[in-house]
């Protein structure tokens, strides 16, 4: 969410941002509403001030035996006045209210500009992909072969862009989450939720997944929203809160079922399960003063590749270009891990600062030791990583000529000790 007062003192800085994300030029549309709101409020205080000093001279003239009527009539007269303006003042607060809600949040000055992800820069890369010494296969093929990944099942019962797993490969899947997560909490100072994976138009809002993104999210018949991440509940627990500075910074972690309509997603990744309606993802939440919220979205982005690390998997962080950077972020790291039945990198996590523009939408303060208001606290979030395309990863490049699959070491506590996942 956007601060009026900065589009009314740099309307040429703003429109200029928001170019950098194919927008047009809005300050124009947006100012004229501030003015005939602001126009309109002191309409209203005026007219406020007049009918006050009209009741002064009614209670006047009542005291003193005098005809009021033609003063009282006037009063009502104001009061119908003030009626509509205040009508008018409140519409035109939602209309910029609605129009601030709309646009994306300012991007960073190092996000390169470009259309899509054609433009993304690789800042690094962690392994390289190997030769596994034969034609290697992708993930659904693996599992099937295995009889323990179930596509066919599943869409009888829920359509497609739904899994079932069987067996160890099952709990390969729940593994992988219980590691995260204990990885988080244990060495990287994260602490553990678990959150509803239903909320009401508030949450939606304060993580920017409303109004914008409603297609992409599921709705149930009572008005309640299905998470697609659990850094909508995660989020919002600060919502509306006044926080001592010396709680931040603050971080979350939960690991969470979420679910996605996939509405813009017609004919990609149909084969598999790298798009599902339904998958689980360990998420990552820093609540952060301002000054330390880029450091905070490095320490966060390294607690993601450390996970990689560990799964022994190749893997790259790439900047995202200014066509790809979600809206409301205004600076985005994504983790691509290399895939070798696809021959492809593919995103696993993307770690992303909003600074304070989530916190606007939910209204999360902080207060100074002085006690005096800090302002906006800063929001980061990141997949740490996502459940389902981890385990595709580990499927992956640690598949065996025999179709069977290495489970990596940092896994066996999880795995009672099984190193190889074969078809029984």
């Amino acid at each position: 969410m956007h601060d009026i007062r900065t589009i009314r003192e740099a309307p040429d800085f703003f429109d200029a941002a928001i170019a950098r994300r194919n927008l047009p030029p809005a300050t124009a549309a947006i100012l004229a509403l501030d003015t005939e709101r602001r126009t309109a409020q002191t309409a209203l205080q005026e007219i406020q001030a007049f009918r006050n000093a009209l009741s002064k001279r009614v209670g006047e003239a009542r005291r003193n035996g005098e005809d009021s009527a033609a003063l009282e009539a006037a009063v009502v007269e104001k009061r119908a006045e003030m009626e509509a303006l205040e009508k008018q003042v409140a519409s035109l607060d939602k209309s910029i209210f609605d129009t601030l809600a709309a646009i994306p949040n300012i991007l960073d000055p190092d996000v390169p500009d470009g259309p899509d992800e054609t433009a993304n820069i690789t800042l690094k890369q962690v392994g390289e992909p190997r030769d596994l010494g034969f034609e290697p296969k992708q993930h659904f093929e693996l599992g099937e072969t295995l009889g323990m990944m179930d596509f066919k099942t599943a869409a009888k019962m829920a359509g497609s862009r739904f899994t079932i797993l069987r067996g160890p490969l099952a709990r390969l899947e729940r593994a992988l989450g219980q590691f995260m997560l204990d990885t988080h909490t244990t060495e990287h100072g994260y602490t553990e939720h678990t959150v509803p994976f239903l909320v009401n138009d508030a949450t939606m809002f304060g993580t920017n997944q409303l109004p914008k993104f409603a297609e992409d999210s599921f709705r149930t018949t009572d008005g309640r929203w299905l998470i697609a991440t659990s850094e909508i509940p995660l989020t919002n627990t600060v919502a509306g809160e006044i926080l001592p500075e010396a709680r931040l910074p603050i971080r979350l972690t939960a690991l969470s079922d979420c679910f996605r309509s996939e509405a813009g997603a017609a004919g990609r990744d149909t084969s598999g399960m790298l798009r599902q309606h339904q998958f689980r993802k360990v998420e990552l939440v820093s609540i952060t003063h301002p000054d330390h919220s880029a450091d905070e979205q490095e320490r966060m982005t390294a607690c993601a590749e450390r996970i990689l690390a560990m799964l022994e998997l190749p893997y790259r962080r790439v900047l995202l270009s200014s066509g790809d950077t979600g809206f409301g972020a205004v600076r985005t790291f994504d983790l691509e891990v290399w895939l070798p039945g696809q021959q492809a990198w593919r995103e696993i996590s993307s770690c992303s600062n909003t600074r304070d523009f989530q916190a606007r939408r939910m209204n999360a303060r902080f207060r100074n030791p002085d006690g005096k208001m800090g302002g906006f606290v800063h929001t980061l979030n990141g997949s740490g990583v996502a459940v389902g395309r981890a385990l595709i990863a580990v499927m992956e490049n640690h598949q065996q000529a025999d179709g069977a699959i290495r489970v990596p070491s940092a896994l066996l506590p999880w795995m009672g000790g099984v190193e190889f996942i074969r078809k029984p």
